[in-house]
């Protein structure tokens, strides 16, 4: 049995899942494998480009395993520049695939694959989620995010290039708020288009963003005001505009981290008075004022101060939000509890 984890975007939980649920078929007595075709959460290490995520499953799951089988194609952007001059033959790197799954595949009753940041990447080379699919015989377990009822949209054009290897949908971090319309709406109608829904997850805070102090880290900051450091933050909101515009944009944000320039005493001070506003990251290397440190700490809001320019600043955050630094043994024993609490792991280990 091989099951394909795929998603619509980039950072809906993939690798949590296909970890969780191998955890989970492997305490009902199935010996299992991993294995993640294109490489493309890249880190450089020691001269070589390799995606973490395999590395990850190769430890919780004590796979051994090589990392070239585990990974057989990174998908870096000097291989995309390769493809599309003609240097790399898709029907070799099909075949590199496909040995690389069958020396996993071998001794195990399960196989969890992992696919792309988006279903539809690797299609310069034939290797899209559906190609992968096909070529390794598996049913894909499709996760989504969801928001609102036209997200429903995005769904039924994921699940129509797989056609019958479509196992199934997963909803994945689900705020409160849209939770009970998912439920009781959106099942249903896909159901009755004959698109199984495995279950909606619900959004669990630690595992939708990362802690102000990670970002601290992450991003080389200076803590100007520690207090407040273990606050989590999803998204980040840019203080360009003037102070009273400032406070009625902040003032609708929830979890958010302001990114503005150090010398922006008005925004400090409108970010401060906002209730969703979990962090101050300031730019340019600039010290605020003692008085916007004192309220800060009063209010326990931590500061951040960097180095590097605004928008420079906001690519880099942005990145360690999307790349999951929390992604550890922690967040699958999470993920592995709002599966058995709230997804048909049954049914979708059954496939």
């Amino acid at each position: 049995m091989n099951t394909l984890v795929t998603s619509l975007e980039e950072s809906t939980g993939k690798t949590a899942v296909a970890l969780a649920l191998a955890r989970l078929a492997r305490e009902d007595g199935d010996s299992v494998g991993y294995m993640k075709p294109k490489g493309t959460r890249l880190e450089s290490t020691v001269g070589k480009t390799l995606d973490e995520d395999p590395l990850l499953a190769r430890e919780l799951l004590e796979l051994d395993a090589d990392v070239a089988d585990l990974e057989p194609v990174v998908y870096s952007p000097t291989f995309i520049e390769q493809a599309i001059r003609g240097r790399e033959n898709p029907d070799a790197l099909s075949e590199r695939v496909r040995e690389a799954f069958e020396t996993l595949a071998d001794g195990t009753d399960r196989m969890f694959l992992e696919g792309g940041g988006r279903l539809d990447l690797g299609g310069i080379v034939d290797l899209t989620d559906p190609d992968v699919a096909e070529l390794l015989d598996a049913r894909a377990l499709l996760i989504a995010p969801y928001e609102t009822p036209a997200d429903v949209d995005d769904v039924l054009a994921a699940a129509r290039p797989f056609g019958d290897r479509l196992d199934g949908v997963l909803f994945n971090n689900v705020a409160d708020a849209a939770f009970d319309q998912l439920e009781t709406d959106v099942v249903p109608f896909l159901e009755g288009k004959g698109v199984t829904v495995h279950g909606v997850l619900p959004r669990e805070r630690t595992l939708a963003g990362v802690t102000a102090a990670e970002l601290a880290d992450e991003l080389g900051a200076t803590a100007l005001v520690e207090e407040g450091l273990d606050a989590y933050v999803e998204r980040f909101s840019v203080g360009a505009m003037g102070g009273d515009s400032a406070l009625r944009h902040f003032r609708r944000t929830k979890n958010a981290a302001v990114i503005t320039g150090g010398d922006r005493a008005d925004v400090h001070t409108a970010a401060l008075e906002a209730p969703g506003i979990h962090c101050l990251i300031l730019t340019g290397g600039h010290r605020p004022s003692s008085a916007v440190l004192g309220k800060a700490a009063e209010k326990e809001v931590p500061i951040l101060m960097v180095q590097t320019d605004t928008l420079t600043t906001i690519e880099r955050a942005e990145d360690v939000v999307r790349s999951g630094r929390t992604r550890d043994e922690r967040t699958v024993d999470q993920m592995e509890s709002l599966l058995s609490d709230h997804a048909n792991v049954e049914a979708i280990l059954r496939g």
